[in-house]
């Protein structure tokens, strides 16, 4: 017999994003709450509206075209639709593009989640999220490129798109969020690097989401 998924843990911040344990962690997200996000089609909606009334995975990527958030999302999008349903939590990613260039990415990384786009980085900049490189030892187990394979690639597709643009400021880093149903704070993972990711099987975990092997796009690991 199956076991059930874990327990979701109401609260799991690491040391370096303390800051969301003090005073201003509720002011920040209500803040972000009101900002309004854009999806694919053009429609703006609050960004507290993702997360009001369920449990939400919040990605927000560093940009479209960088190499590591193309294989980050490839991974995320094998998380079987049922598990989440069955969870009753949210997948979403938010990009820092405009929103013509989400269904590309769609496409490219077969994600058929949740994903809207912060075009200002209005939400970006009051969660905190950094800008620059901070150097670390983490490497993220979902990128499977090098850095000069990976870089070339997202250069071929910036020169080959319909527009020459980088889909978002180069220099902004990510981050992976658990948040609500309201204002509850369940996660937090602010990346340093663009290698930085938070491993989306403890994510899954720490939401009550069963776990997916990531080397094998449907098989699911009881935890």
């Amino acid at each position: 017999m199956a076991n059930l998924p874990a327990a979701p843990i109401t609260r799991q911040i690491g040391g370096r994003d303390r800051a969301w344990l003090g005073g201003q962690e509720a002011g920040e997200l209500r803040d972000a709450a009101r900002r309004l996000v854009v999806d694919g089609d053009g429609q703006r909606l609050p960004f507290g509206a993702l997360f009001r009334h369920h449990r939400a995975i919040v990605v927000f990527v560093r940009h479209f075209l960088c190499y590591t958030c193309k294989e980050y999302v490839e991974d995320l999008a094998k998380i079987p639709k049922n598990l989440l349903q069955e969870a009753k939590v949210r997948l979403i990613v938010i990009g820092q593009s405009s929103h013509h260039h989400i269904k590309s990415f769609c496409s490219l990384t077969g994600y058929s989640h949740e994903i809207y786009v912060d075009p200002e980085r209005e939400i970006y900049k009051i969660l905190g999220m950094k800008k620059g490189e901070a150097a670390t030892s983490v490497q993220s187990p979902h990128v499977k490129s090098n850095l000069l394979s990976g870089s070339i690639r997202s250069m071929w597709r910036a020169m080959t798109g319909p527009a020459f643009d980088f889909q978002g400021d180069p220099a902004q880093q990510g981050g992976t969020l658990i948040l609500g149903p309201g204002s509850k704070v369940h996660f937090v993972h602010l990346d340093k690097n663009r290698l930085d990711h938070a491993p989306i099987s403890t994510v899954l975990q720490l939401a009550g989401v069963k776990t997916v092997n990531f080397t094998n796009k449907h098989q699911i690991i009881d935890v």
